[in-house]
C-alpha cells in the first residue's frame, strides 16, 4: 500500500491524524495557513509522543523516527504527490469547498480525498470536484491517538474502491472502522451524540435535573464513559451547537433543535473546558 499522506489543517484533529499516521510508518505532510498554527500542531505531537514514551507505551527511537516522517508547510501544493489526503479544517462548507476545489486540480487521479467532517454531507463537499467518486468521509475522534473509532462515510458517488482504500488507511493507523452507507447530515455518531446532548440540555434547562445528575444517569445507567453535558464541555458547546444546527437544517427533525440555553451559553462565551465555563466550571 502507498504510504504518502497529506493532512490539511494542523489543529487538534489534523495534528492527531498526522501523529498516528507517522507512528504507523506513513510519510506525512502537515499543512496549515500559518507557521504559528504548524508550530502549535507539531509541539502538540511532540508532547504527546513524549507522554507515550514516559508511560512505556512507545519506544523513544520510534517516537523520533515518527517525528522525522512529518514535514510541515503552508503550501497546499505539497499535497500534489499524496496517495491519501485528509482535510481537517473548520466545519464550514465554504472553507472546505475552497480546499477541495484546489486539491481536485493538484492531486493525481487515483488519490483519495477524505474529509474529517463530523456533520457536513460528503456529497456537498464532493460536488465542487471533478472526481466525486474519489471523495469520502474519514471522521476520526478526539483525541485521535486515544480514540479507536473512524467513521467512514460514502458520499452519493463514492466508489467501492475509494471506500476500501480509506478503510485500509484507517486500519493501518490502528483504527476500527464503521461504514455510513447513506450520506445523512451528522452520519451515525454525531446524530447520536447531538440528540443526546440536546435532550440532556433541555432536561437541565427546564429544571428536571442538574447537569451532574443527568451525566451520572448516563454513566451509571447506560455505562457511558462520560455524560452528555460533560462531553459537550469537552468538545465545545459552540462546536456541538454548530453540528446540531447543521443536522437540523438538513433533516428538519425536531429532536435536533437545540434549546435556547445552548445558544445563550455560546453567546456568553461559556463554551466548555476551553473557556473555563460550560455546563460545569473548570
Amino acid at each position: 500500500m502507498a504510504r504518502k499522506l497529506a493532512v490539511i489543517g494542523a489543529g487538534l484533529m489534523g495534528s492527531g491524524i498526522a501523529q498516528v499516521s507517522a507512528q504507523a510508518g506513513w510519510d506525512v505532510v502537515l499543512r496549515d495557513v500559518t507557521d504559528e498554527a504548524l508550530t502549535r500542531g507539531t509541539d502538540g505531537i511532540k508532547a504527546s509522543y513524549e507522554k507515550f514514551v514516559s508511560k512505556g507505551k512507545l519506544d523513544a527511537a520510534d517516537a523520533e523516527a515518527a517525528l522525522r516522517r512529518i514535514t510541515t508547510t503552508t503550501d497546499l501544493d505539497a499535497a500534489a504527490d499524496a496517495d491519501v489526503v485528509v482535510e481537517a479544517v473548520f466545519e464550514k462548507l465554504e472553507v472546505k469547498h475552497e480546499i477541495f476545489r484546489t486539491l481536485d486540480k493538484l492531486v493525481r487521479d487515483e488519490t483519495v480525498l477524505a474529509s474529517n467532517t463530523s456533520a457536513i454531507p460528503i456529497t456537498k463537499i464532493a460536488a465542487v470536484t471533478e472526481r466525486p467518486e474519489r471523495v469520502v468521509g474519514a471522521h476520526f475522534f478526539s483525541p485521535v491517538p486515544m480514540m479507536q473509532l473512524c467513521e467512514l462515510v460514502r458520499g452519493h458517488k463514492t466508489s467501492d474502491e475509494t471506500l476500501a482504500t480509506t478503510r485500509e488507511f484507517a486500519e493501518s493507523v490502528g483504527k476500527t472502522c464503521i461504514v455510513v452507507n447513506r450520506d445523512v447530515a451528522g452520519f451515525v455518531t454525531t446524530r447520536l451524540i447531538a440528540a443526546l446532548v440536546v435532550e440532556a440540555a433541555k432536561l437541565h434547562e427546564s429544571g428536571v435535573a442538574t447537569a451532574e445528575d443527568i451525566d451520572t444517569a448516563c454513566k451509571l445507567g447506560f455505562g457511558h464513559a462520560m455524560g452528555p453535558l460533560a462531553t459537550a464541555d469537552l468538545t465545545g458547546v459552540d462546536i456541538l451547537l454548530h453540528a446540531t444546527d447543521n443536522i437540523y437544517t438538513e433533516s428538519q427533525d425536531e429532536k435536533f433543535a437545540a434549546p435556547e440555553l445552548m445558544r445563550r451559553m455560546v453567546d456568553a462565551g461559556d463554551i466548555g473546558r476551553k473557556s473555563g465555563q460550560g455546563f460545569y466550571r473548570y
